[in-house]
């Protein structure tokens, strides 16, 4: 059934949604919130848990990172909380670039990946287009008459 552009659609949600920042951490929610993402990326990823680890020792150009240690990081029981540059190895380890979007979702920004910057750019683009118009009309809305400046 083809969609009726004219009805709201009470299921979609943002592509990139405007978020509020939190006014306070709650550390457990927010470690907890972040381990089920990154057990999530592991879970979709194609890899196995050995792979990901190796990749992301590779990423960060350490011998080796133990399975344990991955487990660790998910593991909502642990209070076992995962460094920012091996964050970034697990993200790309992963391909979950998303990954990022779910961390920064708590200071109130929304992350855009790649050309999705381009998009932003267009659209505000767009929107300067509309705010010069509008000046342009203000400007135009009454006659303008030029007095004579005398020949030289």
């Amino acid at each position: 059934m083809k969609r009726d552009h004219t009805q709201l659609d009470f299921f979609l949600e943002p592509v990139f949604p405007v978020r509020d920042p939190a006014q306070k951490l709650d550390l457990d929610r927010y470690r907890a919130k972040l381990k089920r993402a990154m057990a999530r990326a592991i879970r979709e990823c194609p890899y196995d848990r050995p792979t990901i680890a190796a990749r992301m020792a590779q990423y960060l150009g350490l011998p080796s990172i133990n399975k344990a240690t991955l487990d660790a990081y998910t593991a909502e029981s642990k209070a076992h909380d995962i460094t920012m540059p091996r964050f970034a190895a697990l993200a790309h380890a992963t391909d979950a670039l998303w990954l990022w979007d779910e961390a920064a979702s708590l200071q109130g920004v929304t992350m855009l990946i790649g050309e999705e910057a381009v998009l932003a750019e267009i659209a505000y683009c767009r929107q300067e287009q509309r705010r010069w118009a509008a000046e342009v009309k203000r400007l135009t809305a009454r006659p303008i008459r030029i007095t004579s400046r005398g020949k030289v």
